[in-house]
Formats: structure tokens, C-alpha cells, sequence
């Protein structure tokens, strides 16, 4: 048994040359959504940033996450094609974006942002955390609308078989992930906001975020199919599993550090 993939066409309008893609819809939804949650967030009582600067850095953080989404992918994924073919960089249109990458590029706007506005840095990110799970689950829901990122061929009653992925159903693991790593972690994140004992201790939301992406996503890689060029790795693991064993242990020691400057 398998379901059909719905066929929707990746662009959603066609005007001449221009074309608007649901991928690049699902990302501006994401920043707008987020930025508008941000400055909610910012409103309430305990928030230790004020309203405008959650609202002035929208343009910040839309920079870095195209700018850090696609060298990471470049960096992480395919640096030997891109180094090969350097002028594909640049159409992220076609897909290849790295949630990694645009955690750090996210991060450095947020480090240069703060050090100008002279607001705690910790403080600032556990804002952006809150928020970066809405961003997650329009960039999956994109993601299989492309059909790209399928998951491993599968018996399960909802296997779909997608263009491209063979004659096999397979897991939807992108509606997996926008589940978890967005749904799921927004809610999570949302209830750890509301505890001001835990708002209180700036570091402890990002602590949070990290943790719970990184287990999220080395969960579902157990459903999705690797890169093709990159396949399994060691014991069988996937590049995206790698890359989250770091956050969690960033994000643990940052709720650490937290609790301890607190007691201080």
C-alpha cells in the first residue's frame, strides 16, 4: 500500500521570467511569522529586549539564514561540486539549504547585532530560539512540496512514492521533521518561556532549542534517505546526525552555564 504524492507544481506563480516558488514562499512566511512572534514575545513582562529590536532585526536574520543556509550546504554537503561549479552557488532557488549552516549565520548576526545595540547576547538568542521552530516547519513543509529530502523506502500505510525516489513508497520524513523540529518545538519552547524562572535565567530557552532539534533531527534521520553522494557514514550514522551531536552538547552546557551565573 502507498499513498500518491500530491502533485503541486513547485512554483507557484509564473509571470514571464518571474517565478515565485512555494520554497521561497515557505521562507518568507517563516521570517514574517517569526518576526511577528518575536516582537509578541518582546512585549512581555519579564522579556529582558525591548520590542524594537526584535522588529529591526528581521533584516539581519534574513540575510544570515540565506547567506548561512546555503554555505552550509555548500560547505558541509557539496563542497566538491560547488568548488567545481561555483556559479551554482548562488540559485538557491533550486534548493540546498543547511539548517546548520544558517544556525551559525543566524548566531554571528546575533553576536554583531547585540554588540550594536549593546543588549545581552544570551538573552537575544533564547528570543530567536523561541521563534526558529516556525521557520523549520515552512521550510519542511517546503521541502516535500519539492519533493526533495525523501525518506528510506518503507511498508507503513502512509508511504508515499515521490517523483524521483523510485518505483517504492517511502517515509515522508519531511512532515516528520516540520512535526517535530517545528510543531513540536514550538510548543515545548513556548511552555519553557512561559516559566519565568526559567525566562529569567537567559541561555536556558537556546539550551532548550538546541537540545531539542539535535535529538529531533537524529531521530528522523533514522527515516530519512541520505544524500546520495554522502550516504551512510560511520556505523551506519548520516552527516545530519554529526552535525547535531555538537548541539547537544552546546546546548547542555549552555543550560549549565545559566543556572550556574544564576546562582552567582
Amino acid at each position: 500500500m502507498a499513498l500518491s504524492f500530491p502533485q503541486i507544481d513547485p512554483v507557484l506563480i509564473e509571470i514571464g521570467p518571474v517565478a515565485i516558488r512555494w520554497y521561497a514562499l515557505a521562507y518568507i512566511t517563516g521570517l514574517v511569522l517569526g518576526w511577528r512572534y518575536m516582537i509578541w514575545l518582546a512585549k512581555q513582562a519579564g522579556s529582558f529586549v525591548k520590542a524594537i529590536d526584535a522588529d529591526d532585526f528581521l533584516t539581519w536574520a534574513t540575510f544570515a539564514v540565506i547567506l548561512g543556509g546555503r554555505l552550509g550546504y555548500v560547505i558541509f554537503y557539496k563542497p566538491e561540486f560547488y568548488l567545481a561549479n561555483p556559479g551554482e552557488i548562488i540559485k538557491t532557488w533550486q534548493g540546498g539549504m543547511s539548517f546548520h549552516g544558517g544556525l551559525v549565520g543566524v548566531m554571528i548576526a546575533a553576536v554583531w547585532f547585540t554588540r550594536l545595540r549593546k543588549i545581552q547576547f544570551l538573552a537575544f538568542m533564547d528570543l530567536a530560539s523561541a521563534v526558529a521552530p516556525i521557520g523549520l516547519f515552512f521550510g519542511r513543509m517546503a521541502n516535500f512540496i519539492n519533493a526533495e529530502l525523501w525518506g528510506r523506502t518503507t511498508d507503513v500505510a502512509w508511504g508515499i512514492v515521490f517523483p524521483g525516489g523510485g518505483p517504492y513508497p517511502r517515509h515522508p520524513s519531511q512532515i516528520y521533521e516540520a512535526l517535530l523540529e517545528g510543531l513540536l518545538m514550538l510548543v515545548v519552547l513556548h511552555l519553557v518561556w512561559r516559566r519565568e524562572s526559567l525566562r529569567s535565567k537567559p541561555g536556558v530557552i537556546t539550551g532548550v532549542f538546541l537540545i531539542g532539534y539535535a535529538l529531533s533531527r537524529m531521530f528522523v534521520e533514522l527515516f530519512r534517505q541520505p544524500d546520495a553522494h554522502l550516504g551512510y557514514l560511520v556505523g551506519g550514522t548520516t552527516m545530519g546526525q554529526w552535525l547535531s551531536v555538537p548541539m547537544i552538547l552546546i546546548g547542555l552546557l549552555m543550560i549549565k552555564y545559566a543556572h550556574k551565573k544564576a546562582k552567582a
